[in-house]
C-alpha cells in the first residue's frame, strides 16, 4: 500500500477513519506518559486529527507528519489556524503557534525532524499499513526517534481473513516482534468495540478489539 492509495483517498473524501472528536484514549491515559510539560509531541501519520489540537490545549508543542496535501490544507483551515509555510529538508513545513506538519513521506523524515519530542501518540498509523510495509516502518520510526521518547499506542485487532484492510489487525505478538529491541511494552486497556462500529460487522467480523500500549524505551 503506497501513498498514491491514501492521496487517492484523500482525494475522494473516502476519510471514514477521520474521528471528529478527541481520542477518548489519548484524553484516558496520555497523563501516564509523564511528557515533561511543554513538551514536544510526534503525530505520525496524522491526517487532520484533532487529537493534535487536544495535545496542542494541554501545553504540548505538536509534530504531525502526513502525506496528503488535502489533509495538512484542511487541518489547519477547519481549526481557523493561520500557518506559515517553509521548506524543511525534503518535506514542507506548516506551522501555526506551536503546530507543525510536515508535509510529504513519513520515509522521508530525519531523526533531526523529530529530535526535540518527548513523546508519541499513535492512534492511526500501524493499523493503516499492510504487513509489508509496518516492519518498515517500525524500523524507520525506531531509527529516527530520540531514545528517551515514550509512545502511546491504539490499535485494533480481529481475525484478519474476515476483512480485507484498512484498517488492519496488529496483533500484540506482532507488536513485540517490531518494537521489543527498543522499548519495553505494557498493555494498558482492552475493550470490544464491535458494536459501536456497525460498519465494519457489514464488512465480516465477528470480533473487533481495540487495544491501547505504553511503549517505555528499554
Amino acid at each position: 500500500m503506497k501513498a498514491e492509495f491514501w492521496l487517492e483517498r484523500w482525494e475522494q473524501n473516502q476519510i471514514g477513519f477521520h474521528q471528529d472528536e478527541f481520542n477518548n484514549h489519548l484524553q484516558a491515559f496520555w497523563s501516564g506518559l509523564a511528557v515533561p510539560a511543554g513538551g514536544q509531541v510526534f503525530v505520525p501519520l496524522c491526517g487532520k486529527s484533532r487529537d493534535m489540537l487536544w495535545l496542542r490545549a494541554q501545553g504540548f508543542m505538536v509534530t504531525g507528519v502526513e502525506v496528503s496535501p488535502i489533509a495538512v490544507r484542511d487541518f489547519f483551515a477547519e481549526n481557523g489556524l493561520d500557518v506559515t509555510i517553509s521548506s524543511q529538508g525534503k518535506l514542507e513545513r506548516w506551522e501555526s503557534d506551536g503546530l507543525v506538519i510536515l508535509l510529504g513521506d513519513f520515509f522521508d523524515l530525519q531523526a533531526e525532524d523529530v529530535a526535540d519530542c518527548s513523546a508519541v501518540f499513535d492512534r492511526a498509523s500501524l493499523i493503516a499499513l499492510p504487513p509489508d510495509m509496518r516492519l518498515r516502518y517500525a524500523q524507520h520510526f525506531i531509527s529516527i526517534l530520540p531514545t528517551h521518547a515514550q509512545t502511546l499506542l491504539v490499535t485494533l485487532e480481529y481475525a484478519q481473513e474476515e476483512m480485507k484492510g484498512p484498517p488492519f489487525a496488529v496483533g500484540e505478538e506482532e507488536i513485540q516482534g517490531y518494537y521489543a529491541q527498543a522499548f519495553a511494552l505494557e498493555r494498558l486497556f482492552v475493550t470490544d468495540v464491535l458494536a459501536e462500529n456497525p460498519g465494519f460487522r457489514q464488512r465480516g467480523l465477528t470480533r473487533l478489539e481495540e487495544k491501547v500500549y505504553r511503549l517505555t524505551p528499554a
